[in-house]
């Protein structure tokens, strides 16, 4: 039932988005609206705006590439396809770092005095400064006896966004065991392992979830942005760019690209759901 409600729930915002964006459309200027030479609201023309039905429209027509003939809906899901690998790939990723930074920084408080910093400040920087050394550095690598490939160049940058909320949210989890619940392990005679094993990682189920769905969408956007930014043909990023492109003779072929990475990052931590359901029933079956 929460599942149905939550699937209900999303559906409801969709169409209420739609109404908006029609809505908007219908009533706005063609010229948008500033205010002294400073715009606030959009544009509602068609080659800003262009109405919910022609970007329906776009997905069945036809898309010739390198690839072959298909239509516009195959290529995107295609690419999104493509995208979504690479994102899981810098998920996983970005979930073991955060979880081995958490974990060491609450075992040592020196640890987590040093790391914690810096951690914060890696947020900063922009994904565009980061791709060119991502690259240069995956240039002198290799994996396993085998040349770097230009998508582990995104996926690190994926991993790069997936690995902040997993290391802050595991990191006040791991804090969540009560005092009596901490004191009983260690009069118990218990070690720091069975404790993190029996009592800490339960407790920290309820501020991880929410940080594996944050580090699934931070590995979607990253690996959007990287491919935008390195050039990598295949994924949704590289579809947008190129649709963009041509977006002064058909500007709602970059409408349903976006669509398409909207989608991926609802599909992405949609996935997370598995992990929910199988890091609860741990919570509650250590727990109890």
């Amino acid at each position: 039932m929460r599942t149905l409600r939550s699937l209900a729930a999303g559906l409801a915002a969709f169409a209420v988005l739609i109404v908006l964006w029609e809505g908007y459309k219908l009533v706005g200027s063609p010229d948008g609206f500033s205010v002294h030479d400073i715009r606030l609201l959009p544009r509602a023309d068609d080659d800003s705006m262009p109405h919910v039905w022609t970007v329906v429209k776009r997905f069945g027509e036809p898309e010739i590439s390198a690839a072959g003939s298909s239509s516009v809906l195959v290529a995107v899901i295609k690419a999104a396809w493509f995208s979504f690998r690479v994102s899981v790939a810098g998920w996983i990723g970005g979930v073991i770092v955060g979880v081995l930074l958490a974990v060491l920084m609450q075992r040592f408080r020196t640890a987590q005095d040093a790391l914690l910093p810096y951690i914060i400040v890696s947020q900063t920087v922009p994904l565009v400064a980061i791709a060119p050394v991502v690259v240069g550095w995956g240039g002198n690598l290799a994996v396993f006896g085998q040349p770097w490939q230009p998508w582990m160049s995104v996926a690190v940058i994926a991993s790069y966004l997936a690995f902040f909320p997993v290391a802050v949210g595991m990191a006040r989890g791991l804090k969540a065991p009560s005092a009596v619940h901490t004191e009983y392990f260690r009069c118990s005679a218990a070690g720091w392992w069975k404790t993190l094993i029996r009592l800490k990682l339960p407790a920290s189920v309820p501020y991880l979830v929410p940080a594996l769905r944050l580090a699934a969408a931070g590995a979607v956007v990253g690996s959007i942005v990287a491919e935008i930014s390195i050039g990598l043909d295949g994924g949704i990023g590289r579809l947008i760019l190129t649709y963009s492109q041509q977006a002064t003779g058909d500007p709602s072929r970059v409408y349903a690209a976006v669509i398409g990475a909207s989608v991926l990052g609802l599909f992405a931590a949609a996935v997370i759901g598995i992990f929910d359901l199988a890091l609860w029933r741990y919570h509650r079956g250590v727990s109890s």
